[in-house]
């Protein structure tokens, strides 16, 4: 199961890291407790939404750039998870190629060319 407030405490443990400051310097900024700020940044607790505004100020970024993010690595995981739930996927086939010969391309003899594409990709039109 995917947690939200696991993603967001990533996030935001992230963002700080980024800026390379300390809990106590964010917690103290945001006025929050050191403790809660830990429980947040780990998952443990659901900030409301004074609470990650009041942590966002303190970061100097703004909530929505912290949404986004969470929405991306949400975005991810819930990728994960389905494509770990699914049958696997069967190996690729090798495309069959057709041969083309070409004498000559504008009327003027040349050299003989062989061109290999996949069959489904080329159409050859007799003029």
């Amino acid at each position: 199961m995917i947690l939200l407030r696991r993603l967001l405490g990533d996030v935001l443990r992230r963002q700080r890291q980024r800026q390379g400051r300390t809990l106590r310097e964010v917690s103290s900024s945001a006025r929050v407790s050191l403790g809660y700020l830990s429980e947040v940044e780990r998952g443990q607790k659901e900030a409301s939404s004074e609470l990650l505004s009041a942590i966002c100020d303190a970061l100097d970024v703004r909530m929505s750039e912290v949404m986004r993010e969470v929405s991306d690595e949400l975005s991810l995981a819930e990728l994960a998870q389905s494509a770990a739930a699914s049958e696997p996927v069967p190996a690729p086939m090798r495309p069959m190629f057709n041969s083309v010969s070409v004498a000559s391309v504008t009327g003027v003899p040349s050299e003989r060319v062989t061109i290999k594409a996949p069959a489904e990709a080329v159409d050859v039109v007799a003029a």
